[in-house]
């Protein structure tokens, strides 16, 4: 598989598919990439026993655009590049293939000294329990680790019941990584004038959806999900049947290897949906976001209407960043 997981979007003035120049960045992305680049040596090659680097801060600021730099310029042999669902569907494969963390770890990681965690989070004690052993066996073999996330460490896992369970996991990735905040005022996603291709060539348009349906029903993980209309590439789902079933971002995940384009239709205003719902829509925007499968959507209200009120939601904001990058339009239309 190739080391960049998907696509990696625009997050920066004069984004392409090129690693920019330091002087395309602002005065707080040139600091971070300074101190990127410091893990790889002249030859591109990872540093030895290098501190990693946990970078951090609101969505749109620039994170995953610097982490892509780091990339390009890193051996491609040493450098293993991964968005943390991809990487725990592919763990979870794994275990159940080895009947061993160790070895499914040791397998999901191949040969490399540096790797990079795209959207890094714990926020299910269950998995946050996986993660901790995960970044033990790596820290072990010495491999060093590169992190993008919305929230600084002391803020992962941040359920009281839990918490405490994770400080000790909190205390080594601090202990092990520089923690760098990107935190300037600006979201570059919300800037008019990027390239509308994958995932922001969809369109978020506010009323029903017209076109005829063609109904039918698509295998999603263990179960099935009616469909509006399914076709070669594309697929349409109502916003309850498809978030209103027990689908996981690893399910996501699979299906955009069949439909390259997506529409989600009947999107009510947020706060009024039920919370795991909303964490279901979440999961599905960050799947095709970071596989740059097209995302349009038929909501009921316009964007800034349909995400008010809504807290206590891990996620949220990036997801709200993410939707703004589509053409927005007050009106519905055809397929």
């Amino acid at each position: 598989m190739n080391n960049t997981a998907g696509r990696r979007h625009a997050e920066a003035p004069g984004m392409n598919s090129d690693p920019l120049e330091v002087s395309d960045l602002d005065d707080r992305q040139r600091a971070v990439a300074a101190r990127l680049a410091r893990l790889l040596d002249r030859r591109g090659r990872p540093r030895r026993n290098a501190r990693g680097v946990y970078l951090y801060g609101p969505p749109g600021r620039g994170k995953t655009m610097l982490v892509d730099r780091l990339v390009a310029s890193a051996d491609p042999k040493r450098v293993l590049r991964r968005h943390f669902h991809e990487f725990f569907a592919e763990l979870h494969a794994a275990v159940r293939a080895t009947g061993a963390i160790e070895q499914a770890v040791r397998h999901s990681t191949r040969e490399a000294r540096l790797l990079c965690f795209d959207e890094f989070h714990a926020e299910d004690i269950g998995d946050a329990m996986i993660v901790a052993r995960v970044l033990d066996l790596l820290f072990a073999r010495g491999v060093v680790l590169v992190t993008t996330s919305n929230c600084a460490p002391a803020e992962l896992l941040p359920n009281p019941l839990f918490h405490d369970r994770f400080v000790p996991t909190i205390d080594a990735l601090t202990a092990r990584m520089d923690v760098l905040a990107l935190d300037g005022p600006v979201d570059y996603r919300t800037r008019a004038g990027g390239r509308r291709t994958g995932f922001a060539a969809g369109r978020y348009l506010v009323g029903p959806c017209r076109a005829v349906e063609e109904p039918g029903r698509v295998a999603v993980g263990h179960s099935e999900v009616r469909a509006l209309r399914v076709d070669a590439e594309e697929v349409v789902f109502a916003f309850a049947d498809l978030c209103g079933a027990p689908v996981s971002a690893a399910d996501y995940l699979a299906l955009t290897r069949r439909f390259r384009r997506w529409t989600l239709t009947e999107v009510p205003p947020l706060a009024a949906a039920p919370p795991d719902r909303v964490t279901r829509l979440l999961n599905l925007v960050d799947v095709l976001y970071d596989t740059d499968r097209e995302l349009s959507v038929y909501a009921r209200a316009p964007l800034a209407e349909l995400v008010r009120e809504v807290s206590g939601i891990p996620g949220f904001a990036r997801t709200v960043s993410r939707l703004s990058e589509i053409a927005q339009s007050d009106r519905g239309s055809d397929w």
